[in-house]
């Protein structure tokens, strides 16, 4: 059943924040990189000979499990007549998404082409309404980790396609984050270093906080530390002070002397380079390929004193130009045999079952802080008075 049920502390996602960030938007290229994944091309996620070893994902071809409703036959017939093709918008990289489609194109075998779109966490949903108000856009799936912007595009009209996954009734309605809008990981915030640079690890925030205290002047600029310009950064630092209070302190003590960036995979990027020491509220997923491909350069740990995790909503768009490919795709993102695949692409599964060599998921979290050290954060709305007045705190310590 569904972890994330189980006590925590929790928090809630923010709409309509853009207007509340006074300060320049700092953002990567908007470029979009497509990739066409076709049959026999992908790998196991990380690559190269000194990857971990993952044991094969088995997949029952064509069948579904019988707590499927008696018409989904139906539904795979009506997707084969779709042309065997599905577009996803995804923030996702291609090492987290190609275990995925490889194995969703193994369990439906008329599946020719998943084209992946890489995009912001926020700006996927702007292309999608751009794109509905010049024409028709051609995405059938989004997936995002952006909770804000979820929230705000859901809540336009037909935006989102109803549907109901028959999966629903293995994870529990918690996974239900908004109507039709489902979790496909539970991702968990690292604190990420150096260890060239770092030697002993942090254990928290807190203790990052007095590491860099000990020496300001070592540390100054070193550090890296999610912009809330952005929904994702919003969310993910308001949840880090919304369960875990006691973080402004360490806040008050690190923004001085820490850098915003945009992404977790920029800042991944300096921190392997050393422009930065460490990191904090950078996301898993991203950040396991870095560390299995450092050799030991760049580690990462789960705070012990709060480990936000966030969950990663994936949902069809309502004018989805091939929305029955789209409903088993959702489908199988979130059956055992997709969450498996979802676990060895880099993301947190939080389905039972799922675990092995090489597989990711919410329960090592739990091992590694406790249930009760686990900050989840809620797909709900925040009042903009509510988000100006956080963020007047937050800058007022960055100064």
């Amino acid at each position: 059943m569904f972890r994330s049920s189980q006590p925590g502390a929790r928090s809630v996602a923010v709409t309509g924040t853009a207007s509340a960030f006074p300060r320049p938007a700092l953002r990567r290229s908007a470029t979009a990189l497509v990739l066409a994944l076709a049959v026999g091309t992908l790998t196991a996620c990380g690559g190269g000979d000194d990857a971990p070893a993952v044991a094969e994902n088995k997949i029952a071809a064509g069948a579904v499990p019988d707590y499927y409703p008696g018409d989904y036959d139906a539904l795979i017939e009506a997707a084969k007549k779709e042309g065997g093709k599905l577009t996803v918008y995804s923030n996702l990289g291609d090492e987290n998404m190609a275990p995925v489609v490889r194995d969703f194109k193994k369990k439906y075998d008329f599946i020719d082409t998943v084209s992946i779109s890489e995009l912001d966490s926020d700006e996927l949903f702007q292309k999608v309404l751009s794109e509905n108000a010049a024409g028709k856009s051609p995405a059938d799936v989004m997936i995002s980790s952006a909770a804000s912007a979820w929230a705000n595009f859901s809540g336009r009209k037909d935006t989102v396609l109803e549907y109901k996954s028959p999966e629903l009734s293995e994870l529990g309605d918690s996974a239900e984050l908004l109507p039709s809008v489902y979790s496909m990981s539970q991702d968990p915030m690292t604190i990420a270093y150096n260890t060239t640079l770092m030697e002993k690890p942090p254990t928290g925030i807190a203790d990052l906080a007095k590491i860099v205290s000990a020496d300001e002047g070592k540390f100054k600029n070193k550090v890296t530390v999610r912009d809330p310009e952005g929904s994702f950064g919003f969310t993910v630092t308001r949840a880090l002070t919304e369960g875990n209070p006691g973080a402004w302190d360490a806040l008050e003590t690190i923004l001085p002397l820490a850098r915003p960036e945009t992404s977790s995979g920029t800042q991944l990027e300096k921190i392997v380079a050393g422009e930065y020491t460490a990191g904090f509220l950078i996301s898993a997923s991203p950040a396991y390929p870095v560390v299995e491909d450092s050799a030991g350069l760049v580690k990462i740990v789960f705070p012990k004193d709060g480990t936000v995790v966030l969950p990663r909503g994936i949902g069809i768009a309502a004018e989805a130009p091939h929305p029955a490919t789209s409903k088993l795709f959702l489908d199988f993102a979130l059956s055992e045999e997709g969450q498996r695949a979802v676990a060895e692409g880099g993301l947190a599964s939080y389905r039972e079952g799922v675990e092995g060599e090489g597989l990711h998921t919410y329960q090592e979290v739990v091992d590694a802080v406790g249930e009760e050290n686990i900050i989840h954060v809620d797909y709900k709305a925040v009042t903009k008075n509510d988000a100006d007045a956080w963020l007047k705190r937050f800058d007022g310590l960055r100064k």
